[in-house]
């Protein structure tokens, strides 16, 4: 009469199934995980019920803001895997994520391309000439 593999419990088996607390915040990040860490950690003596879930939804959304930049940035260069250079041209082109990761070196990321003005050939000398010789050739002809 009593259902096989329910251990001697009363109520015939009928048990809940477990809700995590990610999926209770609407995460997908791991709120339990992140709470072990928090106490096992010792960054305080006591952890709040809520850090944990307020944590994970912190690092969830810094995360697919970092991976959408890099998303675009990696379709910007015509390529569909997200590789580590498209990380820091997604992080070093926005202002925001730039300051919060100012100290921070990216594996393999390379550096924002950037060449001084200075080194560029000028290009004011050969526009000027051009439209001088004209103006010289038509002033030779008045003179002569």
């Amino acid at each position: 009469m009593d259902k096989k593999g329910a251990g001697g419990r009363k109520g015939s088996g009928s048990r809940k199934k477990s809700v995590t607390r990610s999926v209770k915040a609407g995460l997908q990040f791991p709120v339990g995980r992140i709470g072990r860490y928090l106490k096992k950690g010792r960054y305080a003596q006591r952890c709040g019920s809520g850090a944990p879930v307020y944590m994970a939804a912190v690092l969830e959304y810094l995360a697919a803001e970092v991976l959408e930049l890099a998303g675009n940035a990696a379709r910007d260069n015509k390529k569909t895997r997200i590789i580590p250079r498209h990380v820091l041209l997604a992080v070093r082109n926005d202002e925001e994520l730039g300051k919060l990761l100012a100290g921070v070196t990216i594996a393999h990321g390379g550096v924002l391309p950037n060449i001084n003005p200075i080194l560029l050939p000028k290009k004011t000398e050969k526009t000027t000439k051009e439209p001088k010789s004209p103006s010289k050739a038509a002033k030779s002809p008045k003179k002569a």
